[in-house]
């Protein structure tokens, strides 16, 4: 009786599973957006950096390797919160339009700007919390503002000089004008909406025409 000749299958060859990569700038993006929502959300004193670790897909340990702690995670949180209402500015390139038309649309992408970014007008609250600590160690932020204070100058300048804007209007003044009531819409809505009943989203788009037109009168000779 011939033996039966035992066939051993071979061995199925299992890969190394591919190493994952950590993308710097990606990990430092997701940090600072899950920070962004922590802080907006609870305030820098309610944020826990264990928290914010856990809306990513990093750890406590990364987040203190790329920004150093709590304090300096919100400060970068608020230095990029700022930075972004300044480059929709600085991306108008008003010097192209005339002086009217260059205000209303630096009016309208202020609107615009504090309507999309609650979280923005949420965390500037936090930090009038904290009497401005955080902003006031910044070099970056102040520099930052005061370029919307130059290009108001300018803008003025250009607009009495066409004789289009009066003259002796302060560019400080006119920003806290502008920016007051894009401001207090968005971080007031809630008590708006339960003392008057009011829901300023519905009243968005007369709301924006409203402020340019204020504040164009308000520059008128």
């Amino acid at each position: 009786m011939a033996s039966a000749t035992t066939v051993h299958a071979a061995a199925p060859i299992i890969a190394a599973p591919a190493r994952r990569t950590r993308n710097p700038d990606q990990t430092r993006r997701a940090i600072l957006d899950a920070a962004t929502a922590e802080f907006s959300e609870k305030g820098f004193s309610g944020g826990r950096v264990d928290d914010i670790a856990a809306r990513t897909a990093t750890t406590k340990r990364m987040i203190y390797y790329y920004f150093g702690g709590k304090e300096q995670l919100y400060a970068a949180v608020l230095d990029e919160l700022y930075g972004g209402m300044r480059d929709a500015e600085r991306a108008l390139h008003l010097e192209r339009d005339a002086p009217r038309i260059a205000m209303r649309r630096l009016v309208e992408v202020t609107f615009d700007h504090h309507a999309a970014h609650p979280e923005f007008v949420r965390l500037v609250c936090v930090e009038n919390i904290h009497e401005g600590r955080h902003v006031a160690t910044s070099p970056s932020l102040a520099q930052r503002n005061d370029a919307v204070l130059g290009t108001l100058r300018a803008l003025l300048a250009r607009g009495e000089a066409a004789g289009v804007f009066r003259a002796g209007v302060d560019a400080f003044d006119l920003h806290m004008l502008i920016s007051g009531f894009c401001f207090y819409r968005i971080s007031n809505r809630h008590t708006l909406r339960a003392i008057f009943g009011a829901e300023v989203g519905a009243r968005e788009a007369a709301h924006r025409e409203m402020i340019v037109e204020a504040v164009l009168r308000y520059l008128a000779p």
